[in-house]
């Protein structure tokens, strides 16, 4: 495959990268980002806030970093307004790696404490 969504794999990789670097350093001072402050960070890249490209990438991030023992990562990316949680693909995804969603507010709070604990050594 020599793109993704439309863009080049180098330039995914890359938004990728940015995009993980972003949220830990947000994580090591224990807070959050909203998705569209998020994507105005990545530079490599032109995301929009609802598209299937920042899902995706979200979710790589995500399962990379479970697989890397560190949380799942994005959990720190929420809505700007409104409930200001992750939206339901991270739910999806959580579920697929084994969290158990049936009560998502806890989900949502554990992984949390998780990320943060991993990147602010608190």
């Amino acid at each position: 495959m020599t793109t993704k969504y439309g863009f080049n794999m180098d330039d995914w990789n890359a938004a990728k990268e940015e995009m993980r670097q972003a949220m830990i350093e947000r994580a090591k001072l224990r807070g959050m980002i909203p998705y569209s402050d998020l994507c105005k960070q990545v530079t490599a890249v032109a995301l929009e806030t609802h598209s299937y490209a920042l899902a995706a990438m979200l979710g790589e991030i995500s399962a990379d970093e479970d697989a890397a023992d560190r949380g799942m990562l994005t959990v720190i990316v929420v809505h700007k307004v409104g409930n200001m949680e992750p939206g339901p693909g991270f739910f999806e995804l959580a579920k697929d790696l084994g969290r158990d969603t049936s009560d998502i507010l806890r989900c949502w709070i554990e992984e949390l404490k998780t990320v943060h604990r991993v990147w602010s050594g608190k």
